[in-house]
């Protein structure tokens, strides 16, 4: 069991990134990470449907029918994702004031449904949990990683009105780097792709190398 869940937890955040690996949700991941506190909360908001709704298709994975349980994987997660819309505009209206409208387009995030569909109908409610939270954390790294490249390129800020977010004792969060003279390119749709392209092609050498250091070691202990 410890093992089926290092593995899951290695998948979530790493090997099976969703955007990194998967290259999905990536609407969120080019429209909201224009700072680094954009991207924390839109991935915390994601996180928390994507938990609870892995939870939830779990439990009901023998009792809705084969035929049904697409439209009924979506009204689920809508339904979910009404009340973190809700919950935001109620506690934090500073930043669903930022996030609003893409915070209901959570509910047509392939990365959710698709975790629903794969992952969470054919296992049991723990795994189901772990697999979420997992995969919601890593979906948060990645949008909080994009969010602070471009902040920091663009705005020469980092984790900029962070307080607002995570409450006045984070307020430490926010740094300046320097007055102005910022990539406006950065701030930009374009600033996003360019971004997400370097990660990308980060992760892509950084597992080549981890692979043949991997298949160096095991070749050794063979001989």
């Amino acid at each position: 069991m410890a093992t089926e869940f290092k593995t899951l937890i290695k998948d979530g955040l790493w090997d099976n990134n969703v955007v990194f690996a998967q290259m999905l949700a990536l609407c969120p991941a080019m429209a909201v990470t224009t700072s680094g506190t954009n991207g924390l909360g839109m991935g915390l908001a994601t996180t928390a449907v994507l938990v609870v709704a892995n939870v939830l298709v779990a439990l009901i994975r023998n009792v809705v029918s084969v035929q049904v349980r697409i439209p009924v994987f979506i009204v689920l997660i809508a339904s979910l994702v009404t009340v973190v819309d809700m919950a935001l505009n109620a506690w934090l209206h500073e930043l669903y004031k930022v996030l609003g409208l893409f915070i209901a387009l959570i509910v047509v995030n392939c990365a959710i449904l698709g975790r629903a569909e794969a992952f969470a109908s054919r296992n049991n409610p723990l795994s189901a949990l772990v697999d979420g939270l997992a995969m919601g954390l890593g979906f948060t790294l990645a949008l909080t990683a994009i969010g602070l490249i471009r902040e920091c390129l663009g705005s020469g800020t980092l984790f900029a009105q962070a307080s607002q977010l995570l409450g006045s004792g984070f307020a430490f969060l926010e740094v300046r780097l320097y007055e102005e003279g910022g990539a406006l390119l950065m701030i930009l749709p374009p600033g996003a792709f360019a971004v997400l392209g370097f990660l990308l092609a980060g992760k892509r050498l950084l597992d080549t190398r981890l692979n043949a250091r991997r298949a160096a070691v095991s070749a050794t202990a063979n001989t």
